[in-house]
């Protein structure tokens, strides 16, 4: 399935991104990985802000690619749009998408659920993501950056 595909099938629009909009999405990436190291918020927090950098590193490449997802299933077609874009394997996919399912369950249900390990896993995605999407960019559309 192609990104054209997803769009025949309502999960993206076209978009024509901008350098500015780019330049925007990986700043915060970049303020969200510094705020996500914090030691005075609990791990839940650390989690979601960490969560939110690799949610946009992921929307960066989609973007840069012409696309932006619809709003049903918004964060789970962001995630899992990465196999088409900077080509993450299903692997990685997986995990990113079960730290969604995650952090909708920390932020809306129930607090405190969040460990040590799974910030600094979530930190460790969304690192990757903020360096393999600015690659990606740059090797696939350098007007962008």
């Amino acid at each position: 399935m192609s990104l054209a595909d997803w769009v025949s099938n309502g999960w993206l629009v076209a978009h024509k991104s901008s350098k500015q909009e780019i330049g925007n999405l990986l700043g915060i990436v970049a303020r969200d990985l510094k705020d996500s190291e914090a030691k005075d918020v609990s791990d839940d927090w650390r989690f979601a802000i960490a969560y939110n950098a690799a949610l946009q590193a992921a929307t960066a490449a989609l973007a840069a690619a012409g696309y932006r997802a619809s709003r049903e299933s918004h964060h789970y077609r962001v995630i899992h749009s990465l196999e088409l874009t900077v080509r993450k394997d299903a692997k990685f996919i997986r995990a990113f998408d079960a730290f969604r399912k995650k952090r909708n369950v920390s932020n809306y249900d129930i607090g405190g659920g969040i460990s040590q390990r799974e910030v600094e896993e979530m930190i460790a995605i969304a690192r990757t993501l903020q360096e393999e999407v600015q690659q990606w960019i740059r090797a696939n559309h350098a007007t962008l950056l």
